[in-house]
This record gives C-alpha cells, sequence and structure tokens, in this order.
C-alpha cells in the first residue's frame, strides 16, 4: 500500500472520523469537545480524544483551547476537513443502504466461522 493510500485511510478509514466530520460540518463555526461526545453515542472517552487530535495532525480540523479549569477545546473544519464531507456524506449513504446486506454477510459469516 503507497503512503499516499495509507494517508487517505487515516483521514477517513473510520467510522469516528466521518462522523466527527460529519457533525463538525453541520456546525457554522467552532464546536465545543463536549458537543461531538453528545452526537456520538457509542463512542469512548479515548475515541473522542483520539479522532480530534488525529484530524488536527491530518489537517481536517483546528484545535483552539480556552484557558480554564478545566480547559475548554473547540474544534472547527478546516477547508480540506470541509472538502471531505461530501465523499464521506456518499459513503454513509451508501452504507445506510446497504446495512441490511452487510448485516446478512456478517452473521453468514459469524455461523460459518462458529462451525469451522
Amino acid at each position: 500500500m503507497s503512503s499516499r493510500s495509507r494517508a487517505v485511510g487515516r483521514c477517513s478509514g473510520t467510522k469516528w472520523v466521518s462522523t466527527a466530520v460529519e457533525v463538525l460540518a453541520e456546525e457554522a463555526g467552532e464546536v465545543r469537545f463536549s458537543e461531538p461526545r453528545r452526537r456520538m453515542p457509542g463512542s469512548s472517552q479515548k475515541i473522542l480524544s483520539v479522532t480530534p487530535r488525529g484530524m488536527v495532525r491530518d489537517g481536517l480540523a483546528g484545535r483552539r483551547v480556552e484557558p480554564a479549569v478545566p480547559p475548554r477545546v473547540f474544534y472547527r473544519l478546516t477547508p480540506l476537513g470541509l472538502s471531505l464531507d461530501e465523499p464521506l456524506a456518499v459513503l454513509r449513504e451508501w452504507a445506510e443502504a446497504h446495512m441490511p446486506e452487510i448485516d446478512r454477510a456478517d452473521e453468514r459469516f459469524a455461523r460459518e466461522e462458529a462451525s469451522a
């Protein structure tokens, strides 16, 4: 796999990045760190820390910290991150449309593994 392919996978390859881009794209500006937490059910504290920081590393998001106790942390999509929203939306729509097929394949695989 080329380094470019790995970079694309890192930027878009997890459901958490896709969801975070969606959440941040829906907002007009900055989003406080706690907002994505409410809108990303099932995510762990680690995911909610690692995902935005990785997005900042990759240039998809900007981060601002207000000094307070505890610090107030805000995120916003960069133009690069905003440009990723539309392709990820297409992928999310595809996944929703094909979820029954994916679920059936998963169940079939689990049955085959159990009987092997």
